[in-house]
């Protein structure tokens, strides 16, 4: 069993990256393989348009997109994560997602198999935000699901922690560390079927105050808050809509 940790921060060391290794780390604790890339250090350029993805699914564009994307295909499970940029994902992250056009051609308009003899894997999504607003990763969370299920994977798990910015200051919250790990274990229990309540369509949030006192712009106290099942994106499976359409 094969976990990818794809880590999307720009800054070495930042909070993001302390998530997504406590994660990994839960994940080998569990019994799985786990391994981490971290786009900052490849060389990866943003989707031109072109469509020679078109002819076998494969993007024409020669750099390490090719790299990233054979091991996220090879993996039986996936761990995004990124820092909010603007409400969206960092850039890096971003251009990865878009040259995943490529597979989302194989997959829809070509009809082939994301991966020979994989079934569907499993993915979080793990997010770090400086300001604190209830609605700060909304719209991030509906990106990452539709960039999964490009890759024939759903997203079950997210983990987003609003109002830390600072370098290193994750450190202070020990709570999410711990989340973290239990989400890389819950990962590969859910890849093993043991105790995972995946398969369901409500979608369960656990949400508790994280006790700073402070609020966000809309009067709300600063939470934390984890998604540990997220809704089926099975129906529009076999449809030919683009990523970016709803």
């Amino acid at each position: 069993m094969k976990i990818l940790g794809i880590c999307g921060s720009p800054r070495r060391e930042g909070n993001t990256e302390v998530l997504v290794k406590e994660a990994l780390k839960g994940a080998q604790d569990a019994g799985a393989a786990a391994e981490e890339i971290f786009l900052r250090d490849k060389i990866i350029s943003p989707c031109l348009e072109i469509y020679g993805c078109k002819k076998d699914g494969q993007c024409v564009i020669k750099d390490d997109f090719q790299e990233v994307a054979e091991r996220m295909i090879e993996s039986d499970a996936l761990i995004l994560a990124s820092p909010i940029f603007f409400y969206t994902v960092s850039a890096h992250t971003k251009m990865l997602i878009d040259r995943c056009q490529s597979l989302w051609v194989k997959r829809y308009l070509l009809n082939l198999p994301i991966a020979q003899g994989r079934t569907r894997g499993k993915g979080a999504f793990i997010s770090v935000g400086a300001t604190r607003g209830k609605r700060l990763f909304e719209g991030v969370v509906l990106t990452v699901r539709y960039f999964f299920d490009a890759l024939d994977v759903d997203l079950i798990e997210t983990l987003l922690v609003r109002g830390v910015d600072e370098k290193g200051e994750i450190r202070e919250h020990p709570d999410e560390i711990q989340a973290a790990y239990e989400l890389g274990g819950r990962l590969v229990t859910g890849l093993n079927g043991i105790g995972s309540g995946l398969g369901t369509d409500a979608s369960e949030v656990s949400c508790h105050e994280n006790g700073s006192g402070k609020r966000d712009e809309d009067g709300h106290a600063s939470r934390h808050c984890r998604l540990h099942t997220m809704q089926s994106s099975t129906g529009f499976h076999g449809g030919r809509r683009h990523p970016g359409q709803t």
